[in-house]
């Protein structure tokens, strides 16, 4: 009796969490259990969908949610799961120095690729444009330790445990470029100034430090690297880096194209520097160094990790988008027509080998070469395939897009919470990290699991949305009787109310309801007063048009603009969008 009673109070303290505030961070992971894919939950489920979920609030949207943008990671450092030494005694980097020159900009493609007709977008938004996402703070532009930090001149530097320090390519690249974008929304003149400095800095820097070869200019990396798990991935000092190369072009063409704050000379300079770094991408693997290379099946490739025996390399998907941001960058500084045929044929490949990296319902993978699931880069994958849709307004990125959100999903933010029906549910207690993450030794582990029953509908506040391998989308609860507990997804018995993780597309998208079929359209209502349901059904296959995609109550939903039903969401997974 003691025992029941204990329960019936925990429930009793559960449902008093419906009127509370959730707190918490989001996080992001995954795991593999796929025990947890079965009872999870008890009751049956009643022939009427809203027996047990009241119509106000599984048709009802709260107010406060909807309209925030997918979150951008932290950029990764490129030498993680990698060790760095000091390169061989008597090791010269052969650095051009001097006064550069202006570049003759090669004429001809370094070989022919396939293309399928992706072009730039040069009229942009500002804030959609490649680097805006990742402005640098201003506490990263003044940092004196750490393993990364400026030395005297304000260049970004990389130091060893010794205390020795290298120059990183990409790293001083993707500084620069972020204090450039600090620099575009700074309102006070003398951190504006800083920030403007700092970015010329990183500049200078590689250009004092470029090697002039092969017609090109290079940035080479001057410390021996070897990484862990990518077999191939073992350099000697001088090495270099596709993504160096293509990341240098977007801070020079950037500079370059600045209307205040430098001088004429300046920009000239920076856009002979631009010049140099974009004939690189012009020059094939027939020589060294090298970082573009053409594959078997006629593919072109930028290359984050050429190996030694050309044609070879590691197949990075982020490297190589990274470094198309910069061929983005300089056609649109130059309108080069070389430019927009490699940005074509670049396309072209990331969206060919979409299947390559895509790691259904878990963790892409880093690189075509290894095709090892990378759980600190999916995220990155995402905000990159949005980034490339912006660039191209092509439908293409933008499905292969809703598909890496699906496998992994972004996570929400605080202050969420979860409807959930009246009935029998099992909570479960996993082995995570402590904040609710994928971590691979714990494996997502069930410790632990209980029922409970709820007399009526109730909602819990969330830290964690993320899926369990194997197992679906799962909530972490974070306060209350069941808190550190996990329920499942499943609408309309536990769903996230509101609108979360909001795509809004360039261009319009078409989705296909297949005839006969029977489709949900729901114009939602807010704060607990229900919407319209409809039920759709056509004798012909049906399309209409859609603006955005987001999680609205626990489901992918679509935004119809098709005027018979414009304002209207429908489930992604009962249609067909762009032919998919």
């Amino acid at each position: 009796m003691a025992g029941k009673r204990r329960a019936e109070y925990g429930r009793r303290r559960f449902i008093r969490l419906a009127g509370g505030t959730a707190a918490g961070a989001a996080a992001v992971g995954g795991g593999a259990v796929t025990a947890m894919a079965t009872g999870v939950f008890e009751s049956p489920t009643p022939t009427d969908p809203f027996a047990n979920m009241p119509r106000s609030i599984a048709l009802s949207l709260p107010s406060g949610t909807g309209g925030e943008t997918i979150p951008v990671p932290p950029l990764p450092d490129p030498l993680e799961g990698g060790s760095v030494s000091a390169p061989s005694s008597g090791t010269r980097i052969p650095y051009t120095g001097g006064t550069p020159t202006e570049t003759d900009v090669p004429t001809t493609l370094p070989f022919e690729f396939k293309k399928a007709g992706y072009q730039i977008v040069p009229d942009l938004p500002e804030a959609l444009r490649p680097w805006r996402n990742r402005p640098t703070t201003w506490a990263n532009a003044n940092l004196s330790s750490g393993t990364y930090h400026l030395n005297a001149d304000g260049v970004y530097m990389k130091y060893t445990e010794s205390g020795k320090s290298y120059d990183h390519p990409v790293g001083q690249i993707q500084f620069g470029l972020g204090c450039l974008t600090s620099y575009r929304v700074e309102n006070d003149p003398t951190r504006k100034a800083v920030f403007l400095q700092r970015a010329k800095a990183q500049a200078d820097r590689l250009i004092a430090k470029r090697v002039e070869t092969r017609g090109a200019w290079y940035f080479p990396y001057p410390f021996d690297f070897t990484h862990a798990e990518h077999s191939g991935v073992v350099y000697k000092a001088p090495w270099y880096s596709g993504m160096a190369q293509g990341e240098s072009i977007s801070l020079f063409a950037q500079l370059a194209a600045l209307e205040d704050g430098l001088s004429a000379d300046d920009r000239a300079r920076y856009k002979a520097a631009a010049d140099g770094a974009f004939a690189s991408l012009l020059r094939a693997d027939n020589a060294n160094p090298w970082v573009v290379n053409k594959d078997k099946g006629g593919y072109l490739w930028i290359q984050e990790y050429p190996f030694k025996t050309a044609g070879t390399g590691d197949y990075t998907y982020n490297g190589m988008i990274f470094a198309m941001f910069g061929i983005w960058d300089y056609f649109r500084l130059t309108g080069n027509e070389l430019a927009a045929q490699l940005y074509d044929g670049a396309c072209t490949t990331i969206a060919r080998y979409f299947t390559l990296l895509r790691n259904p319902r878990w963790f892409s993978y880093y690189c075509q070469t290894h095709r090892i699931p990378a759980h600190t880069y999916h995220h990155h994958h995402i905000a990159l395939w949005q980034q490339l849709h912006w660039h191209t307004n092509s439908t293409v990125f933008a499905h292969q897009l809703d598909m890496l959100i699906e496998d992994i999903p972004p996570g929400v933010k605080s202050g969420s919470a979860i409807a959930i029906a009246a009935g029998t549910h099992t909570l479960y207690k996993l082995n995570t990290d402590a904040d609710g993450s994928w971590d691979k030794s714990r494996a997502d582990k069930i410790l632990s699991s209980k029922k409970v029953v709820f007399a009526r509908a109730t909602q819990a506040p969330i830290d964690v949305r993320r899926r369990i391998q194997g197992a679906g989308v799962w909530y972490r609860i974070s306060a209350g009787a069941y808190k550190g507990y996990w329920v499942g997804e499943s609408y309309p018995k536990v769903f996230l109310r509101g609108e979360h993780i909001t795509v809004t597309y360039r261009v319009p998208r078409t989705l296909t309801i297949a005839a006969n079929a029977s489709v949900e359209a729901i114009d939602y209502g807010t704060n607990n007063v229900a919407g319209t349901l409809k039920t759709l059904k056509y004798p012909e296959a049906h399309t209409l048009q859609f603006d955005r995609r987001a999680v609205v109550n626990g489901r992918p939903m679509v935004r119809i603009t098709s005027e018979e039903l414009a304002g209207y969401w429908i489930p992604a997974t009962q249609v067909t969008t762009d032919g998919h």
